[in-house]
């Protein structure tokens, strides 16, 4: 009983951490933002983000929306390293394509569009 135990906690927390790991395809990085992080291309974003993302993503961007609790693997906080710390491009992806219950947008907004929730995305930097 012990053994099975031990495997079935192992096997979960690297089922659980596989699952939190979302990598975009490495050509991603390479993908230049071509717009601008200005006030302008914030401000649509910022638009955008309370009509799509604020339910499961939060208002702060923490990841705490309300309809983002029962979701696994939860939704990342916007301010943490992890997602800060990826190229733009990466994050062009995987709002335009989404993952799981991720909604890919690349069928609902203009390239544009994205780029602008990228743009304000980045502005939850250092929130915490």
């Amino acid at each position: 009983m012990r053994v099975f135990m031990t495997f079935f906690f192992t096997f979960s927390f690297f089922y659980l951490t596989a699952q939190d790991l979302w990598l975009a395809p490495k050509e991603s990085k390479e993908v230049p933002n071509p717009l601008k992080s200005s006030g302008v291309s914030k401000e649509k974003g910022k638009t955008l983000y309370n009509k799509l993302c604020w339910t499961c993503h939060g208002k702060l961007g923490d990841g705490k929306g309300p309809a983002g609790k029962g979701l696994r693997p939860a939704p990342k906080n916007f301010s943490d390293d992890i997602v800060q710390s990826q190229k733009d491009g990466e994050l062009f992806w995987k709002i335009s394509n989404g993952k799981g219950m991720m909604a890919p947008y690349k069928h609902s907004l203009k390239e544009s569009q994205i780029w602008d929730l990228v743009n304000y995305i980045r502005s939850f930097k250092n929130t915490k």
